[in-house]
């Protein structure tokens, strides 16, 4: 069973990336007194990650912040120099907060992980999108087809903004 809407946030260790290197976090800290569009993809430099999912996130980034979100963050079961590469080959970098889950240990604290082995990626996050408010999940999209990123795309968090004021 994964995590519902209305459940906090289990407290788990990432490693929020950026320009002066890899900093440890717990999402204790970091969702605290916050509202963020939190969004996990099953591995940088994919295909539909890099190519469909976060690229809805950079276009749409102005428009989410505009509707009460103090942050955009992507996570996945990634380590720091695979998420600090890919948020600089992107552009997302200082745009976007990118969460490296190293070891899956938040993707299975969420009920979010999967078993990729058939394709040669190990354990991953399954593809999703949520709205966390101090912690709580707000809203929860997970992804119902492999490959796509329409679910828990930007454009399903943008109406679900509208639809619940900050």
């Amino acid at each position: 069973m994964h995590i519902a809407e209305g459940q906090k946030l289990p407290d788990t260790n990432l490693k929020l990336t950026g320009s002066d290197g890899a900093k440890p976090v717990t999402t204790r800290d970091y969702f605290a007194d916050r509202r963020i569009v939190l969004f996990g993809v099953p591995g940088a430099f994919t295909p539909t990650c890099s190519n469909n999912h976060l690229p809805g996130y950079l276009e749409n980034h102005d428009a989410i912040l505009a509707r009460g979100v103090d942050q955009i963050a992507v996570v996945s079961v990634n380590d720091a120099h695979v998420m600090t590469a890919w948020a600089r080959f992107t552009g997302g970098e200082g745009r976007i907060d990118f969460l490296a889950d190293g070891n899956g240990e938040f993707a299975k604290a969420i009920g979010l992980d999967a078993d990729m082995s058939a394709g040669g990626l190990g354990v991953r996050v399954k593809r999703f999108s949520m709205i966390v408010e101090n912690g709580r999940v707000e809203k929860l999209n997970v992804e119902g087809k492999p490959g796509q990123a329409i679910d828990s795309g930007a454009a399903q968090i943008l109406e679900q903004l509208a639809a619940v004021p900050a």
